[in-house]
């Protein structure tokens, strides 16, 4: 008997192979090396890819007795922190607004203990820092910037 998780990944599979299908009909320049159709092509590979590999794993794990509770206390916490990152946004910029979201998301889902906090800055930190500079120096995307730090 397939789980919920093995019909999500069913769904997103058939939508994907669905949206990789009617991209064929996306006109590609002939003078640029990378046409309209490219992104979204790798974006519906890698959601394919990854829902196969949900079904798979759903099929070949054991059957569980026992459901898992339901938490919507992180739900609702994770919406929360996820609405101050869209309001902070254009306040203190995408790298420090960026920063605080991944630490304090990270806290939120699991309290870190020790050398847990310097793990939590060292991942927010370098979250930040890399999709920053994906997007600014190699995507050329401009990011947000902060009304209050200039940053």
């Amino acid at each position: 008997m397939m789980t919920r998780d093995g019909l999500a990944g069913l769904v997103l599979l058939a939508s994907s192979l669905f949206f990789l299908w009617a991209s064929r009909s996306l006109p590609h320049p002939p003078l640029v090396p990378i046409g309209p159709a490219f992104y979204p092509r790798i974006l519906l590979t890698i959601i394919g890819v990854l829902s196969a590999a949900l079904v798979v794993a759903d099929v070949l794990a054991p059957k569980r007795a026992v459901a898992a509770p339901v938490r919507y206390r992180l739900v609702l916490i994770a919406f929360t922190v996820f609405t101050g990152y869209v309001f902070l946004l254009p306040v203190l910029g995408y790298r420090l607004a960026t920063f605080l979201f991944v630490g304090v998301m990270q806290a939120a889902l699991e309290w870190p203990r020790g050398r847990g906090w310097a793990l939590l800055v060292a991942v927010a930190l370098g979250t930040s820092l890399i999709t920053y500079y994906v997007f600014e120096a190699y995507l050329s995307v401009l990011l947000p910037r902060g009304r209050l730090t200039d940053f």
